[in-house]
């Protein structure tokens, strides 16, 4: 481990932010919102769910030393916040239910999870040369973002070998692209901003 990089400690935070904003409290949303029933915000949450996924496959190509995980990072922080703000029905139908707890904490946590998610993408646009040099990728600049993932892997999948796990995690990857794109080549045509299919 390289100890001259002064942003390490900053790097650390932003993964431990992650896991808070962007895991531990939409997981306790979610089963929040289905005790009470609330429908809208179970929706939304099922597609935040769904478009973050891209995250955990980030994770895993970073465990590999992929390149194409600072472009998947990248990607990742973008769609996040465009998921969580996109849709009028359920925006709409959110803003008109009743008031509660539930609502006041999902949307406090909406907004903070896209603030969040804007300031890493920025903080994060410098380190996309990583992706695009072989040299550069090799540097404690770039590898320091690899540092919790190879923990986590040492932690959940010690047994496992990085590139298998790199492996399955392109796989899911391509899934993920194919499956964005014909979302938006296809259904968003059909649908508009519209989540509820007709």
């Amino acid at each position: 481990m390289d100890y001259d990089i002064w942003f390490r400690p900053f790097v650390w935070i932003d993964y431990r932010l992650a896991a808070l904003f962007m895991v531990i409290i939409p997981l306790i949303l979610l089963i929040w919102a289905y005790v009470q029933k609330a429908e809208a915000i179970q929706r939304l949450l099922t597609i935040y769910w769904r478009v973050s996924s891209l995250l955990a496959i980030t994770i895993y190509l970073m465990i590999a030393q992929y390149p194409i995980s600072f472009i998947s990072g990248l990607m990742a922080l973008i769609l996040i916040p465009v998921s969580l703000w996109f849709w009028v029905d359920l925006n709409d139908e959110i803003e008109f239910q009743n008031s509660g707890v539930l609502k006041l904490i999902f949307t406090s946590w909406r907004w903070a999870v896209s603030v969040y998610s804007v300031l890493s993408a920025l903080a994060f646009i410098p380190f996309l040369g990583c992706a695009f040099s072989g040299n550069t990728l090799k540097t404690p600049y770039c590898r320091v973002w690899f540092e919790v993932p190879l923990l986590f892997k040492e932690y959940f999948h010690h047994n496992t070998k990085a590139g298998f796990l790199g492996f399955l995690a392109v796989i899911c990857l391509v899934i993920y692209l194919v499956y964005l794109s014909y979302f938006v080549l296809i259904k968003l045509g059909k649908r508009g901003r519209s989540a509820i299919q007709h």
